[in-house]
């Protein structure tokens, strides 16, 4: 046992550390204390405690004697003696014998140790000063477009031209540039990622205006333009309720998709633009012709129709203006380096002019951002996030938790069988013309089967658009057909079969409309009822009058 007066304490030192052999021993025989020293030494894995014991059990031999060679000298000091009053003689001091050393605590104690040896200190000397690289940021989004430069130049006389048409629209390439700043940070970035040119962000100033919201007379969409059947070739989703070719992280996507897989095709970025503008099978039979002509089937001898010669010098026109603004006479909008959106989970389905209202942001700036919600109700189902502006993200999630109204006032609502509008309207009591403006039914046509339609929300509808509905869900008109009645009589050979082929229409739908049984017989001078679309005898009628009147003429001449 250890005497409670013992002095177990260390006594630093700036070279060694002390401790006392008959402690060392003490130690070692207590065995609570023992495990106790083996957990610190588990814990701490350092070198200095685990050199500390090693020397403690091995390095010292009876007399106090530093094992020679060691890698560590420890100097051991003895305990100072315990006081006591009592004067009695003191016992004989026992013979001092080497201590055995006890087993190793572990395997990985020992392998932390023969590590801790081998690994060098890292000193602060070591650090080179001058291999740190100072990086500079660009001061604004268009210094870092400047930068990012690498297709080859065009120098013809109709990038002057565009050039010049340019620098004397002033007001105009302004309102451009200033749309732009809500999207050009993104476009810049993810051209980065890509390691692709940072001048084609500069393309939807010449597609668009950068006007995700622009449709062309060829129907194509959004701020990249997009055609429909492009569009779904590169998954943008066109349905009832959302037009991903308007969406501003979808779309994008898609275009520098596209792009890459042009570039990747033709090996030349000319090229490439052209072909995303007049469609790369064009391109390639251009290319064709003119090696045919023995010319080398360059972009600049290419005969293209007039829009696509004028493409890509339009985008070296405003590249050129970017890159150095004041020689013609032009002041860019200040657009910072720094993002503009972010995106924000959409938690239900919420009308446009509600989310707008808990994101504290306009109208106009929330459609600029989130263009493809083309319907007054945003589905969850089908868009699952927004982009709101940096600053109004946080805005909107303490307004939406705070809110206690009516978040979405429509509802989709799917045609059970194919119906006039008006029958539809009637169902969920909605005026005709209010049903065919909520869901742009012109007039004349009638809603098929399983359409998508959007209808007022009641407030016994608590549950949310399916996603299957939301994500994918059509409207599919088809001209509506006005019927006639005709009341025709059965000739001595009719059968109901031969009587419905004759007026090409389904014997089960004439048996229908006169209430008869599939099988039924018919009797010569039997009067039956058909219906068809206006125009249709009239269109057989011909064709009977002229083989009659073939028969008189050929009556008349054999006479």
């Amino acid at each position: 046992m250890i005497s409670s007066n013992t002095d177990l304490s260390l006594r630093p030192n700036v070279n060694n550390q002390l401790v006392s052999k008959s402690v060392c021993s003490s130690i070692l025989k207590f065995q609570p204390l023992k495990n106790i020293i083996q957990k610190i030494v588990t814990l701490a894995l350092t070198s200095a405690c685990i050199l500390q014991l090693s020397g403690c059990a091995t390095g010292m031999d009876a007399e106090n004697t530093p094992v020679q060679g060691a890698q560590d000298q420890l100097i051991y000091s003895p305990a100072p003696k315990p006081a006591t009053n009592n004067t009695a003689t003191q016992p004989p001091k026992p013979k001092t014998a080497r201590i055995t050393p006890p087993p190793t605590p572990s395997i990985s104690i020992e392998r932390e140790r023969q590590t801790s040896e081998r690994l060098s200190p890292i000193r602060i000397q070591s650090i080179n000063a001058d291999s740190v690289m100072e990086v500079k940021l660009a001061n604004d989004l268009w210094e870092r477009i400047r930068k990012g430069y690498a297709m080859p130049n065009l120098d013809t006389d109709l990038v002057r031209d565009r050039e010049q048409w340019y620098a004397n629209k002033g007001v105009y390439l302004t309102n451009m540039t200033e749309r732009s700043s809500k999207y050009l940070y993104y476009i810049v970035e993810e051209l980065e990622t890509r390691k692709m040119p940072t001048e084609l962000a500069l393309l939807p100033f010449i597609e668009s205006s950068f006007n995700p919201q622009a449709v062309s007379s060829a129907k194509a969409s959004g701020m990249w333009q997009f055609m429909p059947k492009t569009g779904k070739n590169f998954d943008l989703k066109q349905n009832a309720f959302r037009d991903d070719r308007r969406d501003v992280l979808a779309s994008t996507r898609a275009a520098l998709d596209y792009l890459q897989k042009l570039y990747l095709q033709f090996g030349d970025w000319h090229l490439a633009l052209a072909a995303y503008n007049w469609g790369e099978g064009n391109v390639n039979k251009a290319i064709q012709r003119s090696k045919s002509a023995g010319l080398s089937g360059a972009y600049t001898e290419l005969n293209m129709p007039v829009e696509t010669r004028m493409y890509v010098p339009k985008l070296q026109a405003v590249k050129d203006i970017v890159a150095n603004p004041s020689q013609f006479g032009i002041t860019l909008a200040d657009i910072p380096n720094h993002p503009y959106f972010q995106t924000v989970p959409l938690p239900r389905d919420m009308d446009v002019r509600v989310a707008a209202h808990l994101a504290d942001v306009t109208m106009e700036d929330f459609t600029a951002l989130n263009p493809s919600a083309h319907r007054p109700v945003l589905l969850a189902g089908g868009t699952p996030q927004i982009l709101l502006p940096w600053d109004n993200a946080e805005i909107f999630q303490r307004n939406y938790e705070a809110f206690g109204g009516k978040l979405a006032t429509w509802t989709a609502w799917v045609a059970p069988t194919t119906m006039k509008v008006s029958e539809a309207a009637r169902r969920n009591k909605m005026s005709e013309a209010d049903f065919r403006s909520i869901n742009n039914i012109p007039p004349k046509m009638m809603i098929k089967a399983g359409s998508a339609l959007l209808i007022p929300r009641g407030d016994k509808i608590k549950s949310d658009v399916s996603v299957e509905i939301a994500d994918s869900g059509q409207v599919s008109l088809a001209p509506e057909i006005t019927l006639k009645k005709l009341q025709l009589r059965v000739t001595k050979k009719d059968t109901l079969e031969s009587f419905a082929v004759k007026h090409r229409i389904k014997a089960a739908q004439l048996a229908e409309w006169n209430q008869l049984g599939v099988n039924a017989a018919l009797k010569p001078g039997q009067v039956l009822i058909i219906y068809t679309a206006q125009g249709n005898m009239a269109k057989r009628r011909p064709s009977r009058d002229s083989r009659d009147t073939r028969v008189a003429r050929a009556t008349n001449r054999a006479h």
